[in-house]
């Protein structure tokens, strides 16, 4: 049997529709079969759910709305969720339509922590959710109410300010900017002097400057006899760590106990004649008395010098009186003599 070309065409006509039927209803998350896990879900109002929008569980896309009913008083509308496996969906979980201005609706579903879980064609409970938009809205709103606070305090500061502000305090207000204006008009000129004065070729502190160069520069030339001074204070400091000290500390504290001992020695009347010297009041008395004789008899031998050496044939010994005290400083012995000691 032979079949025309007209029927072939009709035949692939027919085919292509069924599969673009079955191809967008695939796309907007429908099946002709109805196979699969379903839940439902009542809303008062969509918020711009329609069919194929997402449904978010935990931030994973876990299904799609598949298909969205009302009854005639459209109080109520029951939304069809597809999910793409049968997940654990506890009892008490609750589905919400969240808004997103820049995209589409979605239906998120906030899982229950009831140990029994849900079963196919089961209807979740609702909330009905404000939407990100109305969570900026209300988020605004205390910051609006805050706003119009602060400017009704800064209306009354104002207000404030101005009664203050009469017209005395308003010129006195005038001459602080004047004197502002010209303590900067100062300032500027002092800086511009500054300025003048730190010019390295012709300012004052340019000598300054130059002899901080050859300063720095001198240190530079010198750095190797720096080096060798420091060189040699290592060296010194290292014989020094090197050195016995304690030993040596040792030695001059047994030199200061013999030094403490000598001198008790020395002072101890009974140990030392120097002791003795020392301490004893009649030891003194005697050698002030001898060192008084010793005076006089030394005054005497100038006085009467041929009473001890008599080397005159014809002359006398002299005979005259002895001396008792010691002789006054500068005084004239030629007039003491006696007549034969001046012969």
């Amino acid at each position: 049997m032979k079949v025309s070309n007209e029927t072939k065409i009709g035949a692939l006509t027919i085919v292509a529709i069924v599969f673009l039927i079955l191809g967008f209803n695939f796309l907007k998350g429908k099946s002709l079969f109805k196979t699969g896990y379903f839940l439902y879900a009542k809303f008062p109002q969509l918020n711009g759910l329609v069919g194929s929008n997402p449904v978010i569980i935990n931030g994973f896309q876990a299904g799609t709305v598949s298909a969205i009913n009302a009854d005639k008083s459209l109080k109520e509308i029951v939304v069809e969720i597809k999910l793409f496996k049968n997940y654990d969906i506890p009892k008490g979980s609750v589905a919400s339509i969240s808004n997103n201005p820049l995209g589409s609706s979605s239906v998120v579903i906030t899982l229950g922590k009831a140990a029994e879980l849900l079963h196919s064609n089961d209807t979740l409970a609702t909330a009905v959710s404000s939407g990100a938009l109305s969570d900026a809205v209300n988020q605004i709103k205390p910051l609006v109410t805050e706003t119009q606070s602060v400017m009704l305090r800064m209306d009354t500061l104002l207000g404030n300010i101005n009664s203050v502000l009469d017209s005395s305090s308003r010129q006195n207000l005038r001459d602080v900017t004047v004197n502002l204006s010209s303590a900067t008009a100062g300032l500027n000129q002092t800086l511009l002097l500054l300025n003048g004065a730190l010019d390295p070729k012709t300012g004052v502190f340019s000598e300054t400057i130059q002899n901080l160069n050859d300063f720095t520069k001198s240190l530079v030339d010198n750095n190797r006899n720096l080096d060798s001074i420091v060189a040699n204070l290592k060296n010194t400091s290292e014989h020094l760590s090197k050195a016995d000290i304690a030993g040596i500390s040792d030695n001059l504290k047994k030199s200061t106990d013999h030094l403490n001992q000598l001198l008790a020695t020395m002072q101890s009347p009974d140990k030392s004649s120097v002791g003795a010297l020392m301490n004893s009041k009649e030891m003194y008395n005697e050698l002030l008395h001898t060192v008084n004789s010793l005076h006089i008899l030394l005054d005497d031998l100038r006085v009467h010098p041929k009473r001890y050496v008599n080397v005159s044939i014809f002359g006398k010994k002299d005979k005259g009186d002895y001396l008792q005290t010691p002789l006054a400083k500068g005084a004239d012995t030629t007039q003491m003599q006696s007549p034969s000691t001046l012969q």
